[in-house]
């Protein structure tokens, strides 16, 4: 089809620990808090994506446990697929992507990280999953 558009696809994973803190990372190539997470490959599953996507990003093995939002940034045309997780490994540590790796409660994630971002992890603590457009940055309504 031509003029069909192009979007990229991507995963995240709110990892949550016992006492209810998320996983979170400082990126390296912008400097912001985000949830680990990344481009989804051809030949892997969402699930497998987002065990990649955070073993890579922090070193920690992770169960997959269901999906909590789906977002896409309309700026840049990327649509990611957000799950909920919890440790099942290893030791989160800095990596070649992660400048840094800390342990965050909600409302340390609401003052660090973007609106766009921040929602993601806030809606991994909703009964239902949710869908949400923003530009980057911030939630744009529907």
């Amino acid at each position: 089809m031509v003029g069909t558009p192009k979007h990229s696809v991507s995963v995240a994973g709110v990892v949550v620990d016992d006492r209810d803190r998320v996983l979170v990372i400082r990126r390296r190539d912008n400097d912001h808090w985000e949830p680990p997470g990344g481009v989804l490959e051809l030949d892997e599953t969402f699930e497998q994506g987002v065990c990649r996507e955070i073993a890579e990003e922090t070193g920690l093995a992770v169960a997959v446990e269901h999906l909590t939002g789906v977002y896409k940034n309309l700026t840049r045309g990327i649509v990611a697929l957000v799950f909920k997780c919890r440790p099942n490994g290893g030791q989160a540590h800095p990596t070649e992507e992660a400048r840094e790796v800390r342990w965050m409660t909600r409302d340390e994630v609401r003052s660090a990280m973007s609106p766009a971002f921040a929602i993601r992890v806030l809606d991994a603590f909703e009964p239902t999953p949710q869908v949400r457009t923003h530009d980057g940055v911030n939630l744009i309504s529907a």
